[in-house]
């Protein structure tokens, strides 16, 4: 039986990919990336993924992208889309993390979900090609959704692969994709969903702010999901939460010790992070930005609490100067 690697988001697209491939007897080990710029939750795609490889009894392959790929989104070869989005270099890696699991493992080609025309930047026909190429998969990287578009590839040309049950889809509509799905009784497939913050307008420049100043860790860039951010003259950072969830969640950022936490005393408020200070200054103006979203109500001081051992009296900043420091 012939072996094929097939890359599975656990959305309609892959998914139907993978029911073309299985129905033409071909066994397939499915691949889902994780990279630290995913809108995944325990509930979202890596899930939908294991959902649907339950579903038809294949394998699932989880491969985490950290550093290397913050390495790879701090300097795409091919450039960005519209915000932050190095999309071309991004299939390109991933592409050729597939293709060494197929030769690792000893597959025949590898094939994926995508459809000509349904992404500007990586899914029109010289960006698909380049793709191909660049990850080392000419001839062995097959589309089923949008094949007839393309050369037959090597599995197709030996048999391994029936092209004439392959597909013609194209552009952005949903319809061909939707109909093709009842045609084959899969009907719970989540809505179709950016997953990738990069796209994200609010996000990408937040992560430009951070890739200026160094900050480019895991921890950096996980950090980057929440609260607001303000960036002070000397370079410090300050994050203040939005909510209680938020505040929960920068309390446990909080233990490492690169970071101050700020709480204000005796009055509702947000929790509030530091992190690259330089002086006694940077710490005042955070505890003044912590005070300024909590529930005081005049310029009277007031006390913060600095690591919930210490503590500062301070007077809030004014909207106008936060302003200035918003990210």
């Amino acid at each position: 039986m012939a072996k094929a690697i097939g890359l599975l988001s656990g959305g309609l697209d892959s998914t139907l990919a993978v029911k073309i491939i299985i129905e033409q007897g071909v066994e397939v080990v499915a691949l889902n990336f994780v990279t630290p710029f995913c809108t995944c939750t325990k509930k979202g795609c890596r899930n939908e993924a294991k959902k649907v490889a339950e579903r038809f009894g294949i394998e699932l392959k989880v491969i985490g992208l950290k550093e290397e790929y913050i390495n790879l989104v701090k300097e795409p070869k091919y450039g960005y889309g519209k915000n932050m989005n190095p999309c071309i270099d991004c299939r390109i890696f991933m592409f050729s993390e597939a293709r060494k699991y197929m030769e690792e493992i000893g597959a025949d080609f590898v094939f994926t979900g995508e459809v000509l025309g349904q992404r500007p930047m990586s899914q029109n026909l010289r960006a698909m090609r380049l793709i191909e190429r660049e990850a080392g998969l000419y001839g062995r990287l097959l589309r089923p959704l949008s094949a007839k578009f393309f050369e037959p590839t090597i599995p197709e040309r030996e048999g391994v692969v029936n092209r004439e049950k392959l597909l013609n889809i194209q552009g952005r509509s949903r319809k061909p994709q939707i109909n093709l799905a009842h045609e084959k009784n899969i009907f719970d497939y989540p809505c179709p969903a950016g997953g990738c913050r990069l796209t994200d307008p609010n996000f990408a420049r937040r992560l430009k702010d951070a890739f200026k100043y160094g900050e480019d860790s895991i921890t950096d860039i996980m950090l980057l999901r929440f609260g607001r951010h303000f960036r002070l003259p000397s370079g410090a950072k300050v994050i203040v939460g939005r909510n209680e969830r938020e505040n929960l969640i920068l309390k446990n950022f909080a233990g490492n010790n690169h970071y101050v936490l700020f709480e204000v005393k005796g009055i509702s408020g947000p929790v509030t992070l530091l992190t690259k200070y330089n002086s006694q200054q940077d710490v005042e103006i955070a505890a003044r930005i912590c005070l300024a979203y909590s529930d005081s109500n005049n310029i009277e001081y007031q006390r913060v609490g600095i690591n919930q051992s210490d503590e500062i009296s301070v007077v809030p900043v004014s909207r106008e100067r936060i302003k200035e420091f918003m990210v």
